[in-house]
């Protein structure tokens, strides 16, 4: 089957691209989160994540038909972008039902220790090399996501564990993305990750409905669909156009560079998040939270700069012997 031929593919690296889009699809993510903590006072989790999967691929579908290649609505890729649809469907569900209970930036904190699982799911599955320094670096970044969560303490709510699991089922979808790489357009994969989606939300808001009677506390994660009035519509389309945007770019960021180096510049999604929090509803991230998130940030950042040094360090090596003979190539 051609998935099983695309194994031994290595992608091209282009950190400026990538960096350029995460930074960008990071405040489409922000613009989206806030719009669902709004929201999900009104709509039960599974119909904000439908409407914006349904929008999305009524957005993407026509636009991929009308540029064409190398655009495309069928690809043998389809297991790869299923397997990063669901990750991300299930994950961000459990992310999106602790909203009603804690602040947005604790949520998102606790949410971030993501990228560090990403650098080191990369050095098991991509090979990508971490090093002692940044082992170190990671362990001092899961200290701050076990200070921001306080296990054990007055304050720690059962829910701090839902955003910390989407942490893990995202950096899986991460290193999935990187094995795609850019043999997809950034549309396909863009329609590959929502589309599914809509489904995949109904059928775990279903089945978790016939296990759970779920009260007034727990109203947002109702199998339920009420009809939305006129406004109502335009802030399920504001969703679905930030979240769409934000996958996009995101994705292509995970495509067209290491997932070490990338997983960093996600953190520029926390001071908008906690601005947003503040501005918005007042909130005040408490103390464990601001550590930890120092933490987390901390050694994200420095993992970053490790991993932009040593690849500095190696295209030298390579280039240095055979630079007179060598035509420079945009993929290097």
């Amino acid at each position: 089957m051609a998935v099983m031929s695309d194994t031994a593919f290595q992608p091209s690296s282009r950190p400026l691209e990538g960096m350029t889009c995460l930074m960008i699809g990071m405040v489409f993510f922000v613009v989206q989160d806030a719009l669902m903590k709004t929201l999900l006072a009104t709509y039960p989790v599974w119909m904000l994540i439908g409407a914006r999967a349904t929008i999305s691929v009524m957005i993407l579908v026509p636009l991929i038909l009308y540029l064409g290649r190398p655009h495309r609505l069928w690809t043998p890729l389809w297991p790869l972008h299923l397997i990063r649809a669901t990750l991300f469907a299930v994950g961000f569900c459990l992310f999106y039902t602790a909203f009603p209970f804690m602040g947005l930036a604790e949520v998102t904190t606790i949410f971030f220790s993501a990228p560090l699982m990403t650098a080191l799911l990369a050095a098991v599955f991509l090979r990508e090399t971490i090093g002692l320094q940044r082992g170190l670096a990671l362990v001092i970044g899961f200290i701050g996501v076990l200070i921001a969560m306080r296990p054990g303490g007055a304050t720690f709510q059962w829910v701090a564990v839902l955003p910390l699991i989407c942490a893990f089922t995202y950096a899986l979808s991460q290193i999935v993305a990187r094995k795609i790489g850019d043999r997809e357009s950034t549309l396909t994969v863009g329609l590959y990750t929502l589309a599914p989606s809509g489904p995949i939300v109904a059928l775990l808001g279903w089945s978790v409905n016939q296990v759970f009677d779920f009260g007034p506390e727990f109203a947002h994660l109702r199998f339920e669909f009420p009809i939305p009035d006129g406004s109502g519509i335009l802030w399920l389309a504001a969703i679905a156009g930030a979240g769409m945007m934000g996958y996009i770019l995101n994705s292509r960021a995970y495509q067209v560079a290491p997932a070490s180096l990338m997983a960093p510049f996600d953190y520029s999604y926390l001071p908008m998040a906690a601005v947003l929090g503040y501005l918005l509803w007042g909130e005040v991230p408490p103390v464990n939270t601001v550590v930890g998130m120092a933490l987390i940030v901390a050694s994200g950042v420095f993992i970053g700069y490790r991993e932009i040094q040593t690849a500095r360090r190696a295209k030298a090596v390579h280039i240095a012997p055979t630079a007179p003979f060598v035509v420079d190539s945009p993929d290097v």
